[in-house]
């Protein structure tokens, strides 16, 4: 953790950890869906709605976007711990009611909950262990976050993988359907969901398509595959009883999360903010002795005047110096979703199919991807402390730009294969080592003590309504510009960020937030 003999890596460690399992479920909630997709589309029947899909993808970034927006006002007034026990009972009741759902409506009422829940924890989550962690350490503890983020992640899609049944391709529905009525059955398919096909589909026939075949005959047959596939899921246990299941696993991290909230000690730093000093004292000494305590309260009280004690004033973003730190903050939380990495993750299914991938192997290449986010979240949490935030996020945003240049390249040249998954996971890899941790951990340190809690809450709610509209627009923009013409798009947005990120970021690592305050306002 540090070198320093007197820090509590064991109470520090714990505190955070359960501080974290707010990433874990905003993760798991996040991209759960993910997976699901393919089978819930069929039961609510939007399979041919590209509005119903995307505002059924968005739904809970619906909730993320309340949940930020009240958790600047509300945390500056209850505290940290007090709305992350609230986001941990949101999670549960979430993931309990989306499993149950028996309407459409009622759906995506559930996921806007658990949206809530979401908009809550990526606010405080990080926020609390940036104000409780040692400046030498807080990068890693920070990062911390996003690597239960990550296992959220790749626990939705193991869980998502583990429950879906076995599921046929398109092509060999359709090869069984026109097989010899002699012919052994097929053991590997659901009889009720191939009367289905054959009733929808009476004249199905085999489809052969060679590599070279024209873009209007490879859509075509796209777009019968996806219709085959919609009515075979429907009556199936995949479509019906498996996609609840994958939401409602969630419910058990969540309550663990709701419970163990209420052992976690208050931010020191909003105590003080709070006239609360000899608690906050208390909490310290525990982090790193007395000494540590004494010298920790004087800086924070050094950075805030008697009047400004427990008040919220979002008024106070609008000063000049102040402004130039918020807009900052908020520009790197759009730029961590516009970069373009998050669609893979939401729309997994579609980038896959379009490289080529039928629903059998897709789902095992996605888990795939989150253990490579996960083993690269871990390079992150050895670096920031020792590389610093600037130089990950200019390597990120570098890495990512030539990436989608490849990519786009290949999606335009219709290239297929094994090459596609590579491109994709190393896309991941770069992200996951440098935007997706680092964000989180400058906009968690960035912003003066006074005012932390209102300009966090600006800095994710600009966050979420970036992802918000990334999810709901990739549809569209892959219909009009194709997925090359996509990825190009983020790929100069990449370009754009790491010219932002080269004037305007400074390096914070090593500081503590009342130097970082320092140095950044006066």
């Amino acid at each position: 953790m540090t070198s320093s003999p007197h820090y509590n890596a064991r109470f520090l460690w714990t505190i955070c950890l359960v501080a974290a399992m707010g990433g874990l479920l905003f993760g798991y909630d996040w991209v759960v869906i993910g997976g699901a997709k393919p089978f819930y589309e069929p039961y609510f029947e939007i399979t041919d709605s590209p509005n119903w899909q995307g505002f059924t993808m968005s739904s809970a970034l619906v909730g993320c976007i309340f949940g930020a927006m009240m958790s600047g006002a509300m945390s500056d007034h209850f505290g940290r711990k007090r709305l992350l026990i609230l986001a941990g009972f949101l999670f549960t009741a979430s993931a309990v009611w989306t499993a149950l759902a028996g309407d459409f409506l009622s759906f995506n009422l559930a996921r806007v909950l658990g949206g809530l829940g979401i908009g809550l924890a990526s606010n405080l989550s990080p926020m609390y262990i940036a104000e409780i962690a040692p400046a030498e350490s807080r990068g890693r503890f920070v990062s911390i976050n996003q690597l239960t983020i990550v296992i959220g992640i790749l626990a939705a899609q193991i869980v998502n993988w583990m429950i879906a049944a076995p599921v046929p391709t398109a092509d060999r529905v359709r090869l069984l359907l026109n097989q010899e009525p002699s012919a052994p059955a097929a053991t590997d398919v659901d009889a009720q969901a191939m009367n289905a096909v054959k009733q929808a589909f009476p004249n199905i026939q085999v489809v052969e398509l060679a590599a070279d075949a024209p873009k209007e005959q490879k859509k075509a047959k796209a777009d019968e595959d996806a219709g085959i596939m919609a009515v075979y899921l429907r009556p199936t246990w995949n479509g019906n009883v498996g996609w609840r299941w994958m939401f409602g696993a969630e419910a058990v991290p969540a309550f663990l999360f709701f419970l163990l909230m209420f052992f976690v000690p208050e931010s020191p730093r909003w105590l003080v903010k709070n006239g609360r000093d000899e608690l906050a004292g208390r909490i310290l000494a525990r982090v790193g002795g007395g000494e540590y305590a004494a010298a920790e309260l004087a800086d924070i009280k050094a950075t805030l005047a008697g009047e400004e004690v427990a008040r919220v004033r979002f008024g106070d973003l609008l000063e000049p110096k102040l402004s130039k730190i918020v807009a900052l903050g908020v520009f790197l939380a759009v730029f961590q979703q516009w970069c373009g990495i998050n669609v893979i993750f939401n729309y997994a299914q579609e980038v896959f199919q379009a490289a080529g991938y039928e629903v059998g192997s897709l789902m095992f290449n996605i888990v795939v991807t989150g253990v490579v986010n996960l083993v690269f979240t871990f390079v992150a949490i050895y670096t920031v402390d020792r590389l610093g935030r600037r130089p990950l996020m200019l390597i990120g945003a570098a890495g990512l730009a030539g990436i989608y240049a490849v990519l786009g390249a290949a999606y335009f040249l219709q290239s297929t294969g094994v090459h596609m998954l590579v491109l994709v996971v190393s896309a991941i890899a770069c992200y996951s080592m440098s935007l997706a941790p680092i964000t989180w951990v400058v906009i968690s340190e960035i912003f003066p003590n006074r005012i932390r809690g209102a300009a966090m809450s600006v800095a994710v709610l600009s966050l979420w309504l970036g992802c918000t509209a990334l999810t709901y627009t990739f549809p569209r923009l892959k219909d009009s510009l194709g997925a090359h013409g996509v990825f190009w798009l983020y790929g100069a947005i990449c370009i754009l960020g790491f010219a932002v990120i080269f004037r305007f970021l400074p390096e914070t690592k090593g500081k503590s937030l009342e130097e970082i305050e320092r140095e950044l306002v006066d």
